[in-house]
């Protein structure tokens, strides 16, 4: 099958003409670039580029998640004989024959969506090393799945997921890890082939901006986190609303076990929409979903109250403390088994 090769160039250097050039005798790839706003000054390298690269421009940075995307509806509609897609970035970073090996493994996996995973070893940039790593557990604590180089550009996957791979979130390099958490909570295969880590100049040249694009990666678990932390206010408030209401009538042990129990219930109801939403945006029917959270739920309530029993009743620890440490506790879990079994399915 024909493959495309997409390459989002954002104030590009010559090391795009050489990767270009490279693909000029091979018969069933094509290449697009899009310029991503370089600005008059880059003009040079874009005209450069032979007759039969398919150039694609935005007037302005719009980033690397939108010139993604904007190749990809491109290729939709206009190249229907184009059965996959193999991205792949400007700078040098990718070899010639990684991407070649890329897309021989889409042709064998043509369900799944295909990385080339870095191995980082040698003379890798410190920010690179370590911003690599942070996400990579970041990932696998949102998703379940385990992926050596999250932050890859050299990607391929085939015309089946085009559709949904437009509809992902993001405009600039948070769209990459969307894109993973949105296969993992899709049940779409990852296969990853290991590639020649290369780097030029420490990687100074990249556009990647350390604060703000990272934070636009870890923006899942931030917004897990606070919509955790709203569910543990009106819990934790609850509890000891109940327990100061109940502990004469119903005793030590049964008021806090009902405590518990109502105060959880309402708070879960509030975090049950919240993630859902906005969160994981997941697109599960209402009541399967439901189902799965109520079973979680219950979970985590029984060891929430074995856990609070213990401390409070059993090592005599304040129940505002004793609430504090058991949310901690339960909150790594609870974000696993949430992104992976209760929001990461979709009915097609």
């Amino acid at each position: 099958m024909n493959t495309a090769i997409v390459i989002p160039a954002y104030k590009p250097e010559d090391k795009l003409l050489a990767l270009v050039d490279e693909f000029k005798d091979t018969k069933d790839i094509k290449i697009v670039v899009v310029d991503d706003g370089s600005g008059s000054e880059f003009e040079p390298v874009f005209s450069a580029l032979p007759e039969w690269v398919v150039l694609l421009r935005h007037q302005v940075n719009q980033g690397k998640g939108r010139a993604l995307k904007t190749a990809i509806g491109h290729i939709e509609k206009n190249m229907p004989d184009c059965g996959g897609i193999i991205t792949a970035d400007a700078d040098g970073q990718h070899k010639y024959e990684d991407i070649l090996r890329i897309k021989d493994t889409l042709l064998k996996n043509k369900e799944s969506l295909i990385l080339g995973g870095r191995l980082f070893e040698g003379d890798v940039p410190f920010r690179s090393r370590f911003g690599n790593t942070i996400t990579r557990h970041v990932f696998a604590a949102a998703s379940g799945v385990k992926v050596n180089d999250t932050q890859t550009g050299l990607r391929a996957f085939s015309r089946e997921h085009f559709k949904s791979f437009l509809e992902i979130k993001g405009e600039r390099y948070e769209y990459e890890i969307n894109m993973l958490l949105y296969a993992a909570q899709n049940d779409i295969n990852m296969v990853e082939i290991p590639i020649e880590t290369v780097y030029y100049d420490d990687n100074s040249h990249s556009h990647f901006n350390k604060f703000k694009d990272s934070f636009r990666i870890y923006m899942c678990i931030l917004k897990f986190a606070s919509s955790s932390f709203l569910a543990f206010i009106i819990d934790f408030i609850l509890l000891l609303v109940f327990r100061a209401l109940l502990k004469e009538p119903l005793g030590e042990e049964m008021s806090l076990l009902v405590s518990t129990v109502a105060a959880r219930i309402i708070s879960a109801a509030v975090n049950y929409t919240v993630n859902r939403k906005a969160v994981f945006h997941s697109h599960e029917k209402l009541l399967p979903s439901i189902l799965r959270y109520g079973m979680l739920s219950a979970v985590i309530l029984a060891l929430n109250y074995l856990l609070l029993r213990l401390l409070n009743i059993v090592l005599s620890m304040a129940l505002p403390l004793a609430k504090i440490i058991v949310e901690i506790v339960l909150f790594v879990l609870n974000f696993f088994v949430q992104g992976r079994f209760v929001f990461g399915r979709k009915n097609r």
